[in-house]
């Protein structure tokens, strides 16, 4: 039986990986990237990269493609455009970009260390109103951690 860690070990290898410090180097040096931030709107409403897109990971695939409620253009345009795709740990967002590279994206990667690491690099965070995020606040945010029941039998 596959689990979530197993899914992601196994697309690792088969994906590129940018660390934060690498992102804001490549930030400062070009506004061509397009940076696709995949947790829910309630996550990326709390913190999320400057100039970053929400496109929640459960409508992905219809948001990268033409036709579609959900279609993003600038995302669908850009198949040969350098994306790279962030989440709150860089677990889905690795999970992401396999499946962009699936869907013909070339040039994809995906934030290791994610939201998290942005943050404990100690680059800012901002909210749905594009105000800097409170390092309180956003420490509040990545603190959380699973219910006992959220946890499993035996765990």
């Amino acid at each position: 039986m596959k689990t979530f860690r197993s899914l992601i070990d196994d697309v690792l290898p088969n994906i590129n990986e940018i660390f934060p410090w690498d992102l804001e180097e490549k930030l400062n040096e070009s506004e061509e990237i397009l940076l696709i931030d995949i947790t829910e709107a309630t996550e990326y409403a709390t913190v999320h990269i400057h100039n970053s897109i929400n496109l929640p990971r459960g409508v992905l695939e219809s948001g990268c493609d033409w036709g579609y409620t959900d279609t993003l253009p600038e995302l669908a345009s850009a198949r040969d455009k350098e994306v790279i795709v962030i989440c709150r740990s860089g677990n889905r967002s690795a999970l992401a970009a396999f499946t962009m590279q699936l869907l013909g994206f070339t040039n994809v990667s995906s934030l290791k260390t994610g939201l998290r690491g942005w943050f404990d690099y100690e680059l800012p965070l901002y909210d749905n109103n594009n105000n800097e995020v409170d390092e309180d606040d956003a420490d509040a945010y990545f603190s959380q951690t699973p219910s006992a029941e959220q946890m499993g039998p035996g765990e």
